[in-house]
């Protein structure tokens, strides 16, 4: 609702000719070929020239279609190839056309528009749970109404328009604001978005983001708005449009401040229709006499020009002007760095003193702040020749090395050579496990650093320490450059950060809150970025020194978090303290601007203890490539954990599919079809792209020790990928039928596991085994082999975690098709389970098993007393009576339930032989079994224990009458009931 109503209307039937389908590529040629006929000396485009048709493209409005459409399988994780794909075939045919685009991300904070994001993200949620009950319920992909962008998607985004060498900008303070007054101050031709305010701006050419598409043609397709028609149709001048929607209601005169002016205008409040109410507030603002006159018309509006309310209207107008093509020139706006005087002061000098060897000063002139000192020319590119390495898809056979973990050689593909040094220094230093990264008096699952007491969240905090000049000017930089995650400028400038709602289940309990997973790891990144260490040296050296006129306190460095929670849906943020790192980690200008070896070592260093990953192995190449450095760390991070997580083939499945040569092979990954989407494999998705994402947050913060080629998503991970090779380990019996017996990617496969958990007390979630009936009566098998949801084995022989084969249980069963019983199993017991099958539910006589065919053997039946739910020790075990081979007698079952003897019955004359003739007398071996009765122990030969046995059996159902007398089992009304004689030819 508000102004958003304005652009539903412009796309409504009410605007004739409102919106236009286009194909740019045609758009493009007819704007090239007027600026080649016109005056050369015309001003050219800063970025196009009069070649080309320039756009600024507000990515948050299309990020749908950038990420390549609403693809059956986005749930998964990301299909991050295919993206790419996607992107350089756009990038190709638009610049093939003579198209230049600007793609704009939103990396400003926006605290004043908080309602706005917090509707956004309680619509997100609500798609979640949908999503997931969708999956829970079918096991199938939800549908495209409910699309929410996978985790990490603008990043890659971010990424992937980085390597394609395209203009990305990020927004520091006002995203719409900034994305016009780009698109004016550079002569661009039009804008791409969905916005209502972007109409009120007025620019050039409207084109809309939602509609844009390419065809498999080559054609890029939208549609234009064409907004001379809305102000024709509304019969209102463009210069009161700004009024117009500053009165339709905004983040700033919201909607309930103007409840009262829609009452007199006839609209009812409580349902108010798009339509109606941009007609009627547009009829108003027409029959004005001036618009200018802003306290004229709050007097209209609020009834006196001295309410609150005014302004609130001022400051509404005054925002849509800046926009417009006449009051663009007077906006700057306000870099929210510089609206403390007291940030904008630098940190007073320190005497050159050194701990560790590391140079603790604060302020160096001999430092290059233009760029992180990480980014040389030469590790430039180092990195693009491990990129093309390992996107080649090379054979795997080529890349296994013999070396062990005694003598971890490091090989050339890319790891700078003095890393080969660095392991020697994490060898005396490594920092394991998370004891010595949180306090001793929190435990790491209990969101360790959040306050915890009752205050408000008005309560009155201790200003964050100023940020040193050069420092927030590289991050301004490359954070408008879409160089570095947005977090960081967020942090330095404001002290705040906003997390958006992740595709994670709110009622699950295997798997924990993934932002409060990952907080142990923010809250070190915040003791980096404001010198934690730096300030706790220059505390201690004060109070030694006795001529100290001025004590030097450690600030308290606070950071608000704003993340959802079932105890606090966005009504305050969390207040989380930094952590220090454990050793002593260099001063910001140092990890960002120091050129030196130490510099280097410290950077790795540092990004590798945040992740809990400074062990040897990690950065020996033979065992983790370079490209998937940040997936191991990652990894490392969950099974360091006190929490138990991830199971032992998920954890072969994430490493499986990141080896795999399929991961590159993208019309594999187009055709591959999931045979079922299951609940716990969308979440570790999810688990898994939220660590990447803190992770490349860590190493932005850590001056980048990691190349960003080696930190693209796409090398390491695909959604659809590892769904498919999580359901296929669940399968598998081991590790090389998982690797698709290739020897070669199964030893990589082990190599990167032996990093991951080299010196960690590694313990796995256990599989969840589903029940297996229910009480109403014998198991009924699914036609798909797959119970929905399930994630643990089901019985034996299901190999690794149980979805995809399905044994035939222990205790036997059936199969019903439309309540009709089609077939029937008899047990297993053959079994070496160690865990009997519990009882399944009361024999009911219409659920008769049908006959098993077994080796050797004509008819076979299954005695009811397995099948009854009978309680007792022996109700799981071997029969007392022989199933296999001769000698004899067999039991059977008369029609009113008393137990015959049935002899075998001789076939007609013919070529069969009867194998069980009843004649003959089964004899022991002279085999004796002692027996303690009340003359003591005495030894009985073991045929005549056998026999008293099998007449106890007999002798329980003697006293079963019929008609008052006991019946025999030798009539003939009997014969044929029972067993037949087991024959052969």
């Amino acid at each position: 609702m508000g102004v958003q109503d304005l652009q539903t209307f412009l796309e409504s039937s009410s605007v004739p000719g409102g919106t236009v389908n286009v194909e740019l590529l045609k758009v493009a040629r007819s704007v090239v070929s007027k600026q080649n006929g016109r005056n050369k000396k015309q001003k050219e485009s800063l970025l196009g020239g009069p070649q080309m048709f320039s756009l600024v493209v507000d990515a948050e409005c299309c990020i749908d279609r950038l990420y390549g459409g609403f693809f059956s399988d986005w749930v998964s994780g990301g299909e991050w190839k295919r993206m790419v794909q996607f992107l350089s075939v756009l990038i190709e045919t638009v610049q093939t056309g003579k198209i230049d685009l600007v793609f704009f991300f939103n990396g400003s904070l926006e605290s004043e528009r908080m309602q706005e994001w917090v509707a956004t993200q309680l619509k997100a949620r609500q798609n979640i749970n949908l999503v997931l009950k969708h999956i829970n319920s079918k096991g199938t992909p939800p549908p495209k109404v409910w699309w929410v962008p996978p985790t990490g998607l603008r990043t890659a985004l971010r990424m992937a328009m980085r390597h394609h060498g395209l203009t990305t900008v990020t927004s520091m303070d006002d995203h719409r604001q900034e994305t016009i007054a780009y698109l004016r101050e550079n002569s661009l031709h039009g804008l791409v978005a969905d916005d209502a305010e972007y109409a009120v701006f007025d620019p050039p050419r409207y084109f809309s983001a939602s509609n844009l598409k390419l065809t498999y043609k080559g054609m890029v397709e939208t549609r234009e708005y064409q907004l001379s028609q809305l102000a024709k149709s509304l019969d209102l001048p463009r210069e009161r449009f700004c009024l117009l929607a500053a009165l339709l209601g905004n983040y700033m005169l919201t909607e309930q401040d103007l409840s009262e002016f829609y009452t007199r205008l006839g609209l009812d409040s409580n349902s108010l229709k798009p339509d109606a109410l941009v007609k009627a507030v547009a009829l108003f603002v027409k029959t004005l006499d001036s618009s200018d006159n802003l306290d004229f018309v709050a007097t209209q509006v609020f009834g006196t020009a001295g309410d609150k309310r005014s302004a609130k209207l001022k400051q509404c107008v005054q925002y849509y002007m800046n926009g417009t093509k006449e009051g663009f020139l007077n906006y700057r706006p306000p870099s929210a760095h510089n609206a403390d005087p007291n940030k904008s002061k630098k940190m007073e000098p320190v005497p050159n003193e050194k701990v560790n060897g590391v140079n603790e000063n604060g302020e160096n002139s001999d430092l290059d702040t233009s760029k992180f000192a990480s980014e040389t020319q030469e590790s430039e590119q180092e990195s693009l020749a491990a990129y093309n390495e390992a996107t080649a898809a090379l054979n795997l056979s080529q890349e296994i090395d013999s070396e062990t973990p005694s003598s971890p050689a490091t090989k050339e593909n890319g790891i700078h050579e003095e890393q080969k040094e660095e392991k020697e220094t994490l060898e005396n230093g490594t920092v394991n496990g998370t004891s010595q990264h949180l306090p001793s008096d929190v435990t790491p699952s209990a969101c360790s650093g959040t306050i915890t007491d009752k205050e408000p969240y008005s309560q009155d905090l201790k200003p964050l320490p100023p940020v040193p000049p050069e420092v927030m000017r590289t991050a301004s930089e490359r954070h408008q450059k879409g160089l570095m995650s947005p977090y960081i400028c967020q942090i330095l400038s404001h002290g705040e950060i906003m997390l958006p709602m992740l595709m994670e289940d709110e009622t699950h309990k295997d798997l924990p809150s993934i932002h409060s997973f990952y907080r142990p790891v923010r809250q070190m990144v915040y003791a980096i970025l404001f010198n934690l260490h730096h300030h706790k040296y220059l505390a201690n050296k004060s109070k030694k020194e006795k001529d100290c006129t001025e004590k030097t306190e450690v600030p308290d460095l606070v950071i608000k978090e704003w993340l959802w929670s079932k105890s606090n849906q966005y009504q305050s943020p969390d207040l989380v303290r930094a952590e220090e790192i454990g050793w002593a980690v260099p001063t910001i200008q140092r990890l960002w601007f120091g050129s030196t070896i130490d510099d280097k070592r410290r950077r790795l260093r540092a990004f590798l203890t945040c992740m809990r990953s400074d062990n040897p192995l990690i950065l020996n190449t033979s065992y983790v490539p370079q490209h998937l450095l940040v997936l191991a760390c990652v990894l490392r991070y969950i099974m360091s954990s006190p929490e138990k997580i991830l199971r032992k083939h998920e954890l072969d499945a994430i490493i499986t599919q990141a080896v795999s040569p399929e991961l590159m092979d993208i019309q594999y990954l187009q055709e591959l079809q999931l045979p079922m989407v299951t609940s716990r494999g969308v979440q570790l998705a999810t688990l898994l792209l939220a660590g990447v994402e803190t992770a490349l947050l860590v190493n932005d913060a850590c001056g980048a020790p990691v190349p960003w080629l080696m930190c693209c998503p796409w090398l390491y991970i695909d959604g659809k990928l590892l769904q498919h090779t999580l359901a296929h380990a669940s399968a598998c019996k081991n590790l090389r039928e998982l690797c698709g017996h290739r020897l070669d990617q199964a030893v990589k496969v082990e190599r990167l596991r032996q990093a991951v958990l080299e010196g960690l007390d590694v313990q796995f979630a256990r599989n969840l085994i589903p029940p297996l009936s229910s009480a109403a009566g014998p198991i009924r098998m699914m036609t798909s082999g797959m119970i929905p949801g399930a994630s643990g084995p089901v019985g034996r022989g299901a190999g690794r975690g149980g979805i995809l084969r399905r044994p035939v249980p222990p205790g036997g069963g059936q199969l019903e098709v439309a309540g009709l019983v089609v077939s029937s199993w008899g047990a297993n017991y053959g079994s070496r389970s160690a865990h009997p099958v519990p009882p399944l539910g009361s024999y009911h006589p219409g659920l008769r098993p049908m006959p098993q065919m077994m080796p050797n053997m004509r008819t076979y039946r299954m005695p009811m007393n397995d099948f009854n739910g009978m309680a007792g020790p022996r109700s799981h075990q071997r029969p007392l009576f022989q199933t296999r081979g001769t000698g004899s007698k067999v039991i059977g079952r008369g029609k009113k339930g008393q137990v015959i003897k049935k002899k075998s019955t001789v076939p007609p004359s013919g070529t069969k032989r009867i194998l069980n003739n009843e004649k003959r007398t089964v004899k022991g071996r002279g085999m004796t079994v002692e027996v303690e009765d009340a003359s003591g122990i005495t030894a009985i030969p073991a045929a005549d224990l056998i026999e008293k046995s099998v007449a106890a059996i007999s002798d329980q159902f003697e006293d079963l009458s019929v008609n008052g007398e006991k019946k025999d089992c030798n009539d003939e009304v009997h014969q044929e009931q029972g067993d037949d004689a087991v024959v052969v030819n």
